[in-house]
């Protein structure tokens, strides 16, 4: 099976200019992970939900004046459309990543390729049905921490 078969077709690519917060918004809005990042006509890195959590958030930048650039991965590992999707997963796992962008021939973006989209076509695109073996267990109760005291009662 070819890349194009199994790729997210239209991805998009954003400016390294552009907030934290706008990214996380872009992220959020189309119900994506990552997003790959283009300055003059060419693909310079890769920004992800994981990104920004770790090189952001956690180092305290402030999102709505920090930019991509500072947070995203530089450099990035891309794919034909015309490859397999064996190819490109070898190269996904050999580089550790969950993302790839696909391009053309000609060099331009067209998709991008995921875990999750390997994933469907390795075990087929029908859902399958877990049925539960034993009843859950059941739960202890509750314990809640009463303000400005170390003791805990139970609810």
């Amino acid at each position: 099976m070819l890349v194009r078969d199994a790729m997210t077709p239209h991805a998009e690519w954003i400016s390294p200019d552009i907030s934290l917060t706008e990214v996380a918004l872009r992220m959020r809005n189309q119900h994506i992970g990552c997003l790959p990042v283009g300055e003059k006509d060419r693909l310079i890195g890769m920004i992800t939900d994981r990104d920004l959590a770790c090189r952001g958030v956690a180092e305290g930048l402030n999102p709505s004046t920090a930019q991509a650039r500072q947070v995203m991965t530089n450099g990035i590992t891309w794919c034909f459309e015309d490859e397999t999707v064996d190819e490109a997963a070898q190269r996904m796992e050999e580089k550790q990543i969950h993302h790839m962008p696909v391009l053309s021939r000609q060099k331009r973006m067209v998709g991008i390729l995921s875990l999750s989209s390997r994933r469907r076509i390795s075990f087929g695109a029908a859902p399958r049905r877990c049925r539960r073996a034993a009843p859950p267990f059941p739960l202890a109760p509750a314990r809640r921490l009463v303000t400005g005291t170390d003791q805990r009662h139970q609810t």
